[in-house]
């Protein structure tokens, strides 16, 4: 409780008129499967650093209106109430947890790198920790979770916020590069809005939510920097096709582990080369199995680092080996306060003073190293016809030299090898107003 009031007491002292006029986005976080507006939290991520204590009240008020789906987890993270993870069991470990009264709610394969994730629901009598004890405990061997839920890593808004940009001009104000063949960008992230007007050229296949359309403010934003493109914006790459999974579908359960296993799968399916996931949450171990055999296929996996702040632990998937975590700098290429740091920072790139598509057919500020992630991904992708490992490897040192060092010399714990990206910053200052 203490913890609380001190959040909130922080968010209502940075609600004032001097971080008004940063003009930045106000809340709901769309990343996150809202069921109503929360009147409390407006303004808050208009003030330099506030992202952080946003994205925990926002946890908190998820929980506390989801508690029959949702709880914590003994470290206090996010997730699925009842459901437990587990890794490629046996059929004999599947016959045991059967005969305890677990039940199989879902179960996906990648077979293509060896992966079949099982989620079991657990008996009503059972507490979810209790349940993996269980299982443990039946199966020491065996590589159990909880089923984690992760959260965008930046505050874009629910709606247009009046600026708007021309349309149907094929040339982008960025420097364009002729590909010799069709790139291919993946995202796992919330529904976008696919018929906002920065989309109208864009080739761009959908995936998850029954095949219904959930847009939202959070992938719509992200999708817009890696692919979107009119006379006054543009993306990295918008002439690259985007296979875009949504795992939320404005679900209270969305952004799940089990449901990124399973846009990960049809991203494998498709032979994607370069993977966006602008999210972040706990450690899950399950997860980072998954994401070290993409790894370890050819797949490049690039990640926001998170903005809980230069002290904060680690947030996933950023944090595991070998993904490309991404900081955000301002206009003046001067990292974020909030951004996180450490050795899992591999590039710095624009997140804040920047534009990007918001719901309502307009474009938006929007701050985060969640729109700092999708032009590292962009730039990856730029010679990759299809995973491969010495090719992602190579990609990655190609773009490292071309990193502007923004810290101490060589790669740092703050920009990594440094700034990517920053000639594709899109000024909301630039675009037309109603």
């Amino acid at each position: 409780m203490q913890i609380f009031l001190r959040r909130a007491l922080t968010l209502m002292l940075l609600s004032g008129s001097a971080a008004a006029q940063l003009r930045l986005p106000a809340l709901p976080l769309p990343a996150l499967p809202l069921q109503a507006p929360v009147q409390a939290l407006q303004g808050a991520a208009q003030s330099v650093g506030s992202l952080s204590d946003v994205r925990h009240l926002e946890i908190d008020r998820l929980l506390r209106v989801n508690r029959r789906v949702l709880e914590r987890d003994p470290n206090g993270d996010p997730i699925v109430r009842s459901e437990i993870l587990a890794l490629s069991p046996s059929e004999a470990v599947i016959d045991r947890a059967r005969s305890m009264n677990f039940v199989i709610a879902r179960e996906q394969a990648i077979d293509s790198i060896n992966i079949r994730l099982v989620v079991w629901r657990a008996p009503d009598s059972l507490s979810t920790k209790k349940a993996m004890r269980m299982l443990r405990d039946a199966d020491p061997s065996g590589t159990y979770d909880y089923n984690h839920i992760y959260f965008g890593s930046g505050a874009p808004p629910a709606a247009s916020s009046g600026l708007t940009a021309q349309n149907s001009v094929p040339q982008s104000q960025a420097a364009t590069v002729s590909h010799a063949f069709k790139l291919r960008l993946g995202l796992l992230d919330t529904g976008i809005d696919t018929n906002h007007p920065a989309f109208h050229g864009s080739l761009l296949h959908t995936w998850g939510c029954d095949d219904k359309l959930v847009p939202a403010a959070h992938g719509t934003a992200v999708a817009s920097l890696m692919v979107g493109r009119t006379r006054d914006f543009h993306g990295v790459e918008p002439d690259a096709e985007l296979f875009a999974a949504d795992v939320f579908c404005g679900q209270p359960t969305g952004g799940a582990a089990d449901a990124l296993v399973a846009g990960l799968g049809w991203l494998v399916q498709e032979q994607v080369p370069v993977i966006n996931i602008s999210l972040v949450g706990a450690k899950n171990s399950l997860l980072e199995s998954v994401i070290a055999r993409l790894i370890g296929a050819g797949f490049i996996v690039v990640a926001a680092v998170g903005n809980d702040g230069p002290a904060a632990p680690p947030l996933y998937p950023a944090s595991y080996p070998n993904v490309v975590g991404v900081t955000a700098v301002d206009v003046h290429n001067r990292v974020l306060v909030e951004a996180a740091r450490g050795p899992q920072v591999m590039f710095a790139s624009p997140g804040a003073d920047l534009a990007a598509a918001s719901l309502g057919n307009g474009y938006s500020a929007v701050r985060g190293t969640s729109f700092a992630a999708p032009f590292v991904a962009g730039l990856l992708a730029a010679n990759l016809r299809s995973p491969n490992r010495n090719d992602a490897a190579a990609a990655v040192e190609a773009l490292a030299k071309t990193a502007i060092d923004l810290g101490s010399p060589g790669r740092d714990l703050t920009y990594g090898y440094g700034l990517v990206g920053g000639e594709y910053r899109v000024d909301p200052a630039a675009l037309i107003r109603r």
